[in-house]
């Protein structure tokens, strides 16, 4: 069991609107099917298995067997392909960009979420079959936001051109950011493991599309993960019917533009703002929206141009051309798998939250959505730390200067609280206010700008004592500062700023069997695990 866990909503980092969705606010029951708790999942894999046909079964397999041909899986994963042609079958998914060498810790994260799921759901529904299912994120072309990875406070990342999907990326260039790596990791057991799992992804396979499969598959190949690369011709044919829709009435932009209205009206921001087409037109180092003008559509930065009759030849015949937007993915994903729950970050919740009236449109069955475990690693020796300081866990999730005040405040052996006298302040101005209301109304404000100065007089002065007494016990505060800065990187979670192998380095495959045994997907608070 991690050593705390402590509500999202008092970490500071998380959205009110998850927040709020977590604690099943009945202003947001509109925006999402059904919460995420166990004795939900029969009612939601009913509702799929009516929606979902024995031939999409069929393509799915047939895809995936074909998207594994070159590699060596596990028998588990093997085994939980094939189980997706059988109609007692269902995905739990999650999805992540093809991010460097896994980029943030939370990728792992996001994993373990679903594997614990799918295990949790196979003991109590042991009449069905739940398969952990990794979609990556291969049409994506935001290169800037995967090309890089964080170890020991540096970046270190792939520099070269971009262009169109991210999956289609050659590797070129990766064994020189393997020389890198290799001179920051230094020497060990551990350091070797690394190495070798990053050459043998990055250098043996021709895009990064394969060489995230290989490094997904040999992190989690004992849990049965099983990956899914949507930039497949194959797969995009099942989706053409709602991409077809999408060009010829821009159903997407209506139904999400007042699903949002009436977040907003709820005072919730919007996470994704709809376009009028919510498709990307993918070709060779090419992945640019579709605009409509005037009947016709322009693809963006280029001088590609379709008529209405021309648009839908094209994607009859080149399905696998048409790439949905962060928006249409979704659908795209719930299309194609028999998948009842879907496993994100509070970012990705926030823009499915705007998506469930569309569904319903498209009569497609909205998941479960499930808020990814989020993490705190703290070594043995920083938790002594903190114990001989008198700092809680929870306490370092408070602003710096908060946490040095608040320190501050149980260590000083003045009192740096002025409230007495200000109790005692306000009761002598009572007097004066009597004495006030028998002259004119020019002396009662007077009585009141002097009082409100000599308060101002006081705040002022018990700042000037806490600082004077953050000033003595500077050494102490630095001390925990230090771990602070630690623990949050950047002022930032650990889990969005750190990789992966600065754990792995010291715990090896260790640290994989940790998270795996100590997260609880279903847990909805934020862990603190020991390691």
């Amino acid at each position: 069991m991690p050593i705390e866990t402590i509500p999202y909503a008092e970490t500071g980092y998380f959205s009110e609107l998850i927040c709020d969705y977590l604690a099943e606010k009945e202003a947001l029951r509109p925006f999402y099917h059904r919460f995420p708790e166990l004795s939900q999942f029969e009612s939601q894999l009913l509702e799929k298995k009516k929606a979902f046909s024995v031939s999409s079964r069929e393509i799915l397999v047939a895809g995936l067997q074909r998207q594994y041909d070159n590699f060596q899986i596990s028998e588990t994963t093997r085994e939980n392909i094939e189980s997706l042609s059988k109609e007692n079958t269902f995905t739990i998914t999650t999805g992540h960009q093809l991010n460097l060498f896994t980029g943030p810790l939370y990728f792992l994260y996001k994993i373990f979420s679903v594997i614990n799921l799918t295990e949790q759901l196979n003991k109590e529904f042991s009449h069905y079959h739940f398969v952990p299912v990794y979609w990556m994120a291969s049409e994506d072309h935001d290169f800037d936001e995967i090309n890089y990875f964080n170890f020991h406070g540096k970046k270190i990342v792939w520099d070269r051109e971009d262009g169109g999907a991210v999956g289609d990326l050659s590797t070129e260039g990766l064994e020189k950011v393997l020389e890198i790596y290799k001179q920051e990791l230094g020497g060990g057991e551990f350091a070797d493991q690394l190495l070798t799992l990053f050459s043998e992804a990055y250098l043996k396979y021709n895009n990064l599309a394969d060489a995230t499969r290989h490094l997904g598959n040999e992190l989690f190949k004992d849990h049965g993960l099983v990956i899914v690369d949507g930039n497949d011709v194959e797969f995009k044919k099942t989706f053409l019917p709602y991409a077809k829709r999408e060009l010829e009435d821009q159903l997407s932009f209506r139904k999400v533009s007042e699903t949002s209205s009436r977040l907003k009206s709820l005072g919730y921001q919007e996470q994704v703002s709809p376009r009028e087409i919510n498709l990307f037109y993918l070709k060779e180092k090419l992945r640019e929206r579709i605009i409509e003008q005037d009947g016709h559509f322009h693809i963006n930065n280029t001088n590609i141009d379709f008529n209405a009759d021309q648009l839908i030849e094209e994607l009859n015949s080149n399905p696998e051309r048409f790439s949905p937007n962060a928006l249409l993915r979704p659908l795209y994903q719930e299309a194609l798998l028999p998948n009842l729950c879907y496993v994100g970050g509070g970012g990705e919740l926030a823009y499915w939250l705007q998506l469930k009236d569309y569904f319903n449109e498209v009569q497609v069955p909205y998941p479960i959505l499930l808020l990814r475990n989020s993490v705190m690693l703290i070594s043995e020796k920083n938790i002594e730390k903190l114990k001989r300081l008198n700092v809680s866990i929870s306490e370092l999730f408070l602003p710096t200067l908060e946490l040095e005040n608040l320190h501050t405040h149980r260590l000083s052996e003045i009192e740096i609280d002025f409230n007495k006298q200000r109790e005692f302040l306000k009761k002598q101005f009572e007097d004066m206010y009597e004495t006030a209301k028998k002259t004119d109304a020019s002396f009662l404000g007077a009585v009141a700008a002097q009082e409100k100065k000599q308060l101002n007089g006081l705040d002022k002065l018990e700042k000037r004592l806490l600082k004077a007494q953050r000033r003595k016990l500077a050494d102490e505060l630095e001390r925990i500062t230090a771990i602070q800065e630690v623990l949050f990187p950047g002022e930032s979670l650990q889990e969005r700023q750190m990789n992966f192998s600065e754990f792995y380095l010291h715990n090896g495959p260790g640290l994989l069997s940790l998270l795996k045994k100590e997260l609880d997907a279903l847990v909805n608070k934020f862990s603190i695990i020991r390691w």
